[in-house]
């Protein structure tokens, strides 16, 4: 039996804190820029609507809300929370280079427990993040939480793809060199690139990914699948509110 991954928020937090200064740059060569692509299909599929802010959770260095920001062209708040300061740092410099210091605000906070009030954000994203949360139902109640009624909750996952033989030739990649990649040029303590298949490999995709977000409170929850199933977006619906005179009518 395979052992559950650690994904308590102290490892978790140390783990990324060390591989901070090289995130970006590691991510961009192990995924050949693909990740890029993903991001920019994620501001396609989820696009913004209205000047309501975007919240996006787990920002990391901030890529998402980057990409949000670009194509909002800085008229939309744009909000990045992340509990680790170590990424939120080389977000505030890529955020200084961009000259967009008023439009995108890094906030420090733990994605189980928003400091957000409720029904604040058009929509709330994460991107390769919520697979990192301790407890992923909390997370998403949270994003839900925050989430406007009639908005949307859009979650970029990565995942396993199911068409041979590319499943075969990826899954070796994913499962045994990336590691060795990873762990080489980070040479952290936490193991961080080992982390990656074996989290990814014990978390929810498909089908399964949108029943708990359902369970969350959301609905027309659709997913859709990228670059042959390596990653998949998920968007749900936060349902506006029952008007109270319809409610009295029907009671």
């Amino acid at each position: 039996m395979t052992a559950t991954v650690d994904k308590s928020n102290e490892r978790v937090q140390k783990m990324f804190g060390e591989i901070a200064p090289r995130y970006d740059l590691l991510n961009h060569l192990l995924s050949m820029n693909t990740d890029k692509y993903w991001r920019r299909q994620t501001v396609r599929l989820a696009p913004p609507e209205g000047d309501a802010p975007i919240l996006d959770v787990c920002t990391g260095t901030g890529d998402l809300a980057f990409a949000y920001y670009k194509r909002t062209r800085g008229e939309v708040e744009i909000v990045g929370s992340d509990f680790c300061p170590e990424m939120l740092a080389i977000g505030d410099q890529k955020k200084e280079k961009l000259g967009c210091d008023g439009q995108i605000t890094f906030v420090e906070a733990d994605s189980q427990n928003l400091p957000f009030d409720d029904d604040r954000f058009q929509l709330v994203t994460v991107a390769f993040g919520l697979r990192n949360v301790a407890d992923t139902d909390r997370g998403l109640r949270e994003m839900t939480r925050v989430c406007m009624p009639g908005g949307r909750v859009a979650v970029l996952e990565f995942s396993m793809p199911g068409w041979q033989p590319f499943k075969a030739i990826y899954g070796f990649y994913f499962l045994k060199v990336l590691p060795k990649i990873g762990q080489w040029m980070m040479r952290n303590k936490q193991e961080a690139y080992s982390y990656l298949p074996k989290s990814v490999g014990q978390f929810p995709c498909g089908e399964a990914l949108s029943e708990r977000m359902r369970g969350a409170g959301l609905s027309e929850v659709r997913f859709h699948p990228m670059t042959l199933g390596i990653a998949t977006l998920y968007v749900g619906t936060k349902p506006e509110r029952q008007d109270a005179s319809t409610d009295e009518a029907d009671s």
